[in-house]
């Protein structure tokens, strides 16, 4: 683990490959998931193989990054990507996210212009017709708890997180976009067969709204996939065939 300052925030990232190398890859996690969750650090190590240098962070105010839990919102993520990116020299992008990290990498993917190629594994983004604009059990109690396991994430759930309702309103602003849908950057998706946070058909209706050039895959696993090394490694696979076919001659 290593700290880097950028503009706005204090992080602390996992890294591998050459800093000096033009090809730069970042990997973001979950929802509070931690940057050193075991499919993190395998996807940021298998890159660093393919030529990379490949970055994952834990997302501010979350794990080993500081300030206080409030910046742990989409529009901090966001601001967070775009620093880190620049932090690391501005160079052609390969974004990696899983679940709520696939979910801002579709976005993200479509608004920085250093991101050549994003892949978004397991993650939905709503319509916007499609959102409810009022949760009335997270408004009502002020936040919305959820447990996380320590990294490497395979052990019991025993690390709370409140979110709280600022979080939901923030992250609601956030959908499918014309400007997501016509993005003609390269852009692979994957789904689990037997996800159920996630639905199958949630990820095969946003691949169905995205421009060409664009790749569905499936892998036989539920969403917390950090669990079974060979699912890791088989999303690994798919990465490298990904970057093959749409980055590394770039």
């Amino acid at each position: 683990m290593s700290m880097i300052q950028t503009k706005s925030f204090r992080l602390a990232t996992y890294s591998q490959g050459d800093e000096t190398s033009e090809k730069f890859a970042l990997v973001i996690p979950g929802k509070v998931d931690s940057k050193d969750f075991a499919h993190m650090h395998s996807h940021v190590e298998y890159l660093a193989s393919k030529g990379f240098h490949a970055v994952s962070f834990d997302p501010p105010g979350t794990w080993e990054s500081e300030g206080d839990f409030s910046l742990y919102t989409m529009t901090n993520y966001f601001k967070a990507i775009d620093e880190v990116i620049e932090y690391f020299g501005n160079k052609k992008t390969l974004l990696v996210g899983h679940s709520r990290g696939a979910k801002i990498t579709y976005i993200a993917g479509t608004r920085n212009p250093y991101i050549v190629a994003y892949a978004a594994i397991m993650g939905r983004l709503p319509e916007k017709e499609d959102i409810k604009q009022v949760d009335e059990k997270w408004q009502r109690d002020g936040y919305h708890s959820t447990l996380r396991a320590l990294p490497p994430g395979t052990g019991p759930r025993v690390k709370e997180f409140r979110l709280p309702y600022a979080f939901y309103e923030d992250e609601i602003t956030y959908y499918l976009t014309p400007e997501i849908r016509n993005c003609t950057k390269p852009k692979m998706l994957v789904l689990g067969k037997k996800d159920t946070i996630v639905l199958p058909e949630q990820v095969q209706k946003v691949y169905a709204a995205l421009s060409e050039p664009k790749e569905l895959h499936e892998v036989d696993s539920d969403h917390d996939y950090w669990l079974y090394p060979e699912i890791i490694d088989e999303i690994n696979t798919l990465l490298g065939n990904f970057v093959e076919k749409y980055f590394l001659d770039k």
